[in-house]
């Protein structure tokens, strides 16, 4: 179990769990995530930490093949411009290590964005809080659990 999965338990949300064999090194977590799991990549989604210009953390949750557009998120934030958050800050934050970033369970609740191609999906896949552990889950589920806004990001 990790705080994912817990928050989940806690809601009385419906998921499942799929565990994979992290291969050390890879840094492409969620892209091989999609690939040991044999997933199609746009169901797939990494949760991704930035920094706003007012020193915020915020929470971008998109597609794994996908590119993070920093003044889509800048603009949703309501700030002038955004840039990925330190490792350190990260962690300190959620209290995940990249690769295992789950938009659950995490220590401080961040504000919160899902790209808008979840909106398409009956079922996505996120992190569960550690390297080779995803989630199943509804979109509608995820973006209610975590107060997410539905925006544009890539």
């Amino acid at each position: 179990m990790t705080p994912a999965t817990k928050a989940l338990d806690k809601a009385k949300i419906n998921y499942t769990v799929h565990e994979y064999q992290h291969q050390a090194g890879s840094g492409a977590y969620g892209l091989e995530a999609a690939e040991k799991l044999n997933l199609d990549v746009a169901c797939v989604f990494k949760t991704l930490v930035a920094e706003v210009d007012n020193h915020k953390l915020v929470v971008a949750i998109i597609p794994v093949d996908k590119k993070l557009n920093m003044k889509c998120l800048a603009k949703a934030v309501g700030s002038k411009k955004a840039a990925m958050a330190s490792p350190e800050k990260v962690q300190r934050s959620t209290g995940y290590v990249l690769g295992g970033v789950s938009p659950l369970g995490q220590k401080k609740t961040l504000e919160t964005f899902i790209d808008t191609s979840a909106q398409q999906l009956a079922q996505m896949y996120i992190s569960g809080g550690r390297r080779g552990l995803d989630i199943q889950l509804s979109p509608q589920d995820l973006q209610a659990l975590t107060h997410a806004t539905m925006v544009d990001l890539t």
